[in-house]
């Protein structure tokens, strides 16, 4: 991938946060001024949807035609955003089509429901009344029709909202070798970590919020025994919640002036945990993460189980590809194109995933069949911030249908983007005043953040596949026009 014209691109992004998490001034790109900039690239979850259409788009239209107007087959069953769906609802499927849904599915949105605070109770997938009532409180909440059931739109905002939510925390999934179970943690909050008594504690600055893993092996240790201490030490405990099943247990409440929630399990006589801590000045950040944190704690983990802190693919996910050569080669984001069924170029038609590079979360996508695309141009340096400007094309549904370029202003804070970009622009390239880049798509899956590849990287990466450097003269136009948008659809 190149810079756009005489400088080249310098960075590339990483994002695993999605579209919610995104910023949303968001303006046609076409206002950008022309001057050199400085393009990355950055990945972001899509959203799902259960038709795709027709697989290879339209011809894609570029900046001179209104955004509405812009969507192609591929993109026909989604003509409205989010403020649209409200129009609709009263198509919106019954509820009791609720059941078709999967598990995994149901499992996902009730984690998101959690996240937005709507959904308080246990998450396990089933499909029951509390769900319906969290998707009713969600849907009021943002003025939809309260069906109990989600529709597109609806589950896209829904999706997004949660992404937000985690990115604000720093969810992150660690293993604890103390304790031996693996958990979630809000990263941001609790960024000290220190041994316990039985495990271990991440802890705020001021001890504010604390999360504390505990193990308990001791002969004649059971269950119950532990339920019946853990509602009584401290003394200062007043219960809320209290939750006893066969292999484990939820309490919650007060204690003293701060509130707590203790999740434990017991598995062949040893019963592990976990105990949050926060002050009540912290609940809107921390209630939806206890509630979240107590169901995503694998006290016994297995390599093989499911974990209900990790974020789920998506079935159909959009992204924003960089044409890097005439002949159809184009730079996107691994994770983006990771278990794709098929992999559509909207404009071009199908691609395949000819290579990758896991340790960079980069992939290049070849579409046969053409010969006269125009690669970007990418300068070798690396960004120099801190004003950027990103460009990259937004989910169909935050742009009414369209595929039009957009762009984010932003600030590069270290490695890290800020604010994390909108839906869609997973991929997407980065504009630096006087010095333009162009980078690839990466993703982390410890942190839901976007962060920045060094264009060196994507440099050796594109060498390694024989894709050799664009020439010609850098423009900004050129660049938006090097600019595709990337689908995946997941079986």
């Amino acid at each position: 991938m190149g810079s756009f014209g005489a400088v080249g691109l310098s960075a590339c992004l990483l994002i695993t946060l999605s579209a919610a998490g995104q910023s949303k001034n968001i303006s046609p790109a076409g206002t950008v001024a022309e001057h050199a900039a400085q393009p990355l690239k950055f990945h972001i979850a899509g959203i799902q949807k259960s038709d795709l259409g027709a697989h290879a788009a339209a011809p894609q239209a570029r900046d001179s035609a209104p955004t509405a107007k812009r969507a192609g087959p591929s993109e026909k069953t989604i003509r409205v955003a989010a403020a649209a769906g409200r129009k609709r609802a009263a198509v919106s499927p019954a509820p009791k089509r609720e059941a078709s849904i999967s598990p995994d599915d149901r499992l996902a949105v009730q984690v998101e429901l959690a996240w937005t605070g709507d959904y308080r109770g246990l998450i396990n997938g089933e499909a029951d009344e509390k769900t319906a009532a969290a998707i009713k409180s969600f849907q009021k909440s943002r003025k939809f029709k309260e069906t109990g059931v989600l529709n597109t739109q609806e589950r896209a905002l829904l999706a997004a909202f949660a992404k937000a939510k985690q990115a604000q925390v720093g969810w992150t999934m660690v293993d604890d070798p103390v304790s031996g179970a693996r958990l979630g943690i809000p990263s941001k909050q609790v960024p000290n970590k220190a041994p316990a008594k039985a495990g271990t504690r991440w802890a705020s600055a001021q001890g504010q919020i604390q999360v504390e893993t505990f193990k308990i092996r001791e002969p004649g240790t059971t269950l119950a025994n532990v339920y019946e201490q853990q509602k009584k030490e401290p003394s200062t405990r007043r219960l809320e919640l209290n939750l006893l099943r066969p292999d484990f247990f939820i309490l919650a409440g007060m204690q003293g002036l701060k509130k707590f929630y203790v999740r434990a399990d017991i598995k062949d006589g040893e019963v592990r945990g976990i105990t949050v801590l926060y002050d009540q000045a912290t609940e809107n950040i921390m209630d939806p993460a206890a509630v979240v944190m107590s169901s995503a704690f694998s006290a016994f983990p297995s390599a093989s189980g499911a974990q209900i802190g990790a974020a789920a693919k998506r079935k159909v996910e959009y992204g924003t590809g960089i044409i890097v050569s005439s002949a159809g080669q184009i730079l996107a984001d691994r994770e983006l194109t990771e278990g794709c069924n098929i992999i559509v170029v909207s404009g071009y038609g199908n691609a395949e995933r000819t290579a990758d590079d896991t340790s960079k979360d980069l992939a290049l996508l070849r579409v046969y069949g053409l010969s006269d695309l125009v690669p970007a141009i990418f300068a070798p340096e690396a960004a120099r911030g801190p004003d950027l400007t990103l460009l990259g094309i937004a989910d169909p549904q935050m742009q009414e249908g369209g595929m039009a370029v957009s762009s984010i202003a932003a600030k590069l804070k270290g490695d890290v983007i800020d604010p994390v970009p909108q839906l869609g622009f997973s991929g997407a390239g980065v504009v630096e005043l006087k010095s333009p880049l162009i980078a690839t798509i990466g993703a982390s899956n410890a942190q839901p953040q976007a962060t920045i590849v060094p264009p060196p990287v994507i440099r050796a990466f594109l060498d390694a596949q024989k894709v050799p450097p664009a020439t010609g003269r850098w423009g900004l136009d050129r660049t938006k026009s090097s600019l595709v948008r990337v689908i995946c659809v997941r079986k």
